[in-house]
């Protein structure tokens, strides 16, 4: 492992950016920008420093015996592309099948962020969220469906717009049984007109 970067270091490598793409980091317009730029990266980037586990350590068993599906749809995320560092903004779609405990949505939520606040590409985060909700809450089944628009994509390189990746990672009964699979994607409806 590498050493840690310290906020003097990494304000010095914003201000060589500026310089390399053709800027003077001593114009007042972007004399605070290499701070800036730091906290950000500290903001965006968070997921690091969070164990996406811990999220989900607190469940809840008397649920009356509730075993049907729980599905969180529309979670919205800000992650970057670890190829180009370009954002990717989307929103994820989670459901379970509980086996005798269910826990906080919110937390599922919070397993997205930690997840999406790293330095991503989409088909490896969708498949660490699935993962993550198995290991902890061991339910019956799990499915994960994330949408994304990749920055690097629409502002660089091709500039396609209104381009949306869509990945998706079934675990358990939503990968084994076609109607399980079908119940969840009809719940969250996938797709533009929505």
């Amino acid at each position: 492992m590498s050493k840690p970067v310290n906020q003097a270091e990494a304000e010095e490598a914003v201000r060589t950016l500026l310089r390399w793409a053709g800027e003077d980091p001593a114009r007042e317009g972007l004399l605070d920008t290499p701070r800036r730029v730091a906290e950000a990266y500290g903001d965006w980037f968070r997921g690091y420093r969070e164990d996406p586990t811990a999220y989900l350590a607190r469940t809840f068993e008397e649920v009356e015996g509730y075993d049907e599906m729980i599905v969180l749809r529309d979670i919205e995320f800000e992650s970057h592309c670890e190829h180009h560092m370009a954002p990717i903004i989307g929103k994820a779609h989670i459901g379970y099948l509980p086996s005798g405990k269910v826990v906080g949505i919110s937390k599922l939520a919070r397993v997205v962020e930690a997840y999406a606040r790293r330095f991503q590409v989409q088909e490896k985060m969708t498949a660490q969220i699935a993962r993550c909700i198995q290991d902890v809450l061991q339910p019956r089944g799990v499915g994960v469906v994330i949408e994304g628009a990749h920055e690097c994509m629409t502002t660089r390189g091709i500039h396609k717009r209104g381009v949306s990746m869509v990945t998706s990672k079934m675990l358990g009964s939503f990968r084994e049984d076609a109607r399980t699979r079908a119940e969840f994607l009809r719940f969250i409806d996938v797709g533009p007109g929505r």
